[in-house]
């Protein structure tokens, strides 16, 4: 597709007015073997802008799908009303408004190898569902990936600053094991598409998914077999496609300083953090490094700038366990500000698409490794259980307390693994579970993986998101099987 550079740099706008016009394009395409058989593609194309002005101490925001000069104008006049609409409301008063400025242009993407043809996907799809499919307690098995390039281009008063294109890749299998009465289910990323990364063919080979299906199968049925995971308190050694879900939400969501702030309260709640906890709060070990970092090649929700054309910088959030910085974009840093705390931001400011306006979001947040090896970790405990892949959570309004399920499990007794168990879960308190942080992985054993499905807003928005993580131990948890 080409971005009209020609009609934004007409767009006509009056004086003392600062105009942002983000333009994306996203195209999408789902290939899926579902139980042996090929679906259909689902295609999808989204066009279209959104325009933001800044005018005294008022915002005003306008979205359209008509990217003609004339379209874009039109925008950029609703933009300008709501914006001294606001200015008249006194929304902002005492809130000293960041206003754009251009830095020049950013241009960033994925590294990548080109990924195979349709065909052959398609192809490798069907091996890996029929290796998946190998024993009659099998009832439901599915090969998938899932595959997006979006390109975007942001303008600050007819500046280019930003152009950008990102390519996404989800693989997945699922497998589904059912007899007696009781069914588990085990996957290769998660049932909610844990493994993601942006990139090409390479993605495809680090997932695992080419060779994954028989494993996979297996696996369900190793379940199925399996007692239930017991209820009491040990240690939990977490892998990383749990610790995603983990860092997700119980610091990712927590430090999004616009809910701190209290916008979110209505819908996706607030956090049990302050504005006066930062630099000072214990919010974990001194083991636990936790970093924001949207400059890393290949994750998730990695950018050049954020959709408010801020540069992407990695900065640390948790340092030494204690908390150091939120997840705060410029306009949320100005507002903490005006209420009489001054914070260093991030650039996170992110928007699921040119219909809705920026909001802080999570991009790449990212415990950093430790010196423990996951062999040394299982030798280390005399009673605990290694837990895998998320399958399920809760955590209250101020994502505080929370309780979570995974779809594997294996006890550990005296430093060696043992059993596997069905239905593991377990639950904690945000801060005091960070503060058992025994030990934490290696570089070596780090991984970057995610979710598409991030929501929050109001409007919704649901944005990627990514997470690196080690395997990371932690004592003294409260431990249950699902079935009590």
């Amino acid at each position: 597709m080409a971005l009209p550079d020609p009609a934004v740099s007409a767009i006509r706008k009056p004086p003392g007015v600062d105009l942002s016009v983000r333009i994306v394009h996203e195209q999408s395409r789902a290939l899926a073997v579902l139980r042996g058989v090929v679906q259909p593609d689902a295609i999808s194309t989204d066009a279209g802008a959104m325009v933001t002005a800044w005018i005294g101490q008022g915002i005003g925001y306008a979205a359209s799908a008509d990217l003609s000069p004339a379209g874009l104008q039109a925008a950029a006049d609703r933009a300008v009303q709501w914006a001294r609409l606001v200015d008249a409301r006194g929304l902002f008063e005492g809130v000293a408004l960041p206003r754009p400025a251009a830095r020049g242009v950013v241009r960033a993407a994925a590294v990548q190898r080109p990924l195979a043809s349709r065909r052959e996907l398609i192809e490798q799809l069907r091996e890996e569902a029929a290796a998946l499919n190998g024993d009659p307690r099998i009832v439901h098995w599915a090969a998938s990936v899932h595959l997006s390039q979006t390109l975007q281009r942001q303008y600050l008063n007819g500046e280019l600053v930003g152009d950008e294109t990102f390519s996404y890749v989800v693989p997945n299998l699922e497998a589904t094991a059912a007899s007696a009465g009781r069914s588990q289910t085990r996957t290769l990323g998660g049932q909610y598409n844990g493994f993601c990364r942006q990139g090409g063919g390479e993605v495809i080979d680090l997932s695992g998914l080419r060779g994954g299906g028989g494993r996979i199968g297996r696996e369900a049925l190793q379940l199925l077999d399996a007692p239930n995971c017991p209820n009491d308190r040990r240690s939990l050694l977490l892998a990383p496609d749990q610790m995603l879900l983990q860092i997700h939400e119980s610091i990712g969501h927590p430090l999004e300083l616009d809910r701190i702030l209290g916008d979110e309260r209505n819908f996706a709640g607030t956090s049990f953090v302050t504005l006066d906890m930062f630099g000072r709060y214990r919010y974990g070990s001194p083991l636990l490094n936790v970093s924001f970092d949207p400059t890393h090649a290949g994750g998730f929700a990695s950018y050049g700038v954020d959709d408010e054309g801020t540069p992407a910088a990695k900065v640390r959030l948790i340092e030494d366990g204690v908390l150091r910085r939120p997840l705060g974009s410029a306009l949320s840093v100005a507002r903490a500000r005006a209420a009489g705390f001054s914070f260093a931001g991030t650039a996170n400011a992110r928007a699921s698409g040119w219909h809705r306006p920026p909001i802080d979001r999570m991009a790449n947040i990212n415990v950093e490794p430790g010196d423990s090896s996951l062999a040394q970790m299982i030798r280390d405990t005399e009673r605990g259980v290694l837990m895998r892949t998320n399958v399920s959570w809760s955590i209250d309004d101020s994502r505080n307390k929370f309780q979570f399920g995974c779809e594997w499990g294996q006890l550990i007794e005296n430093g060696e693994l043992g059993a596997v168990v069905r239905n593991p879960n377990y639950r904690g308190v945000s801060a005091t579970f960070w503060r058992n942080l025994a030990a934490v992985g290696r570089a070596d054993e780090r991984e970057w993986l995610g979710t598409p499905y991030c929501g929050k807003g109001e409007p919704g928005q649901v944005v990627r998101v990514g997470h690196a993580a080690p395997p990371c131990l932690f004592h003294d948890v409260d431990v249950f099987g699902a079935e009590q």
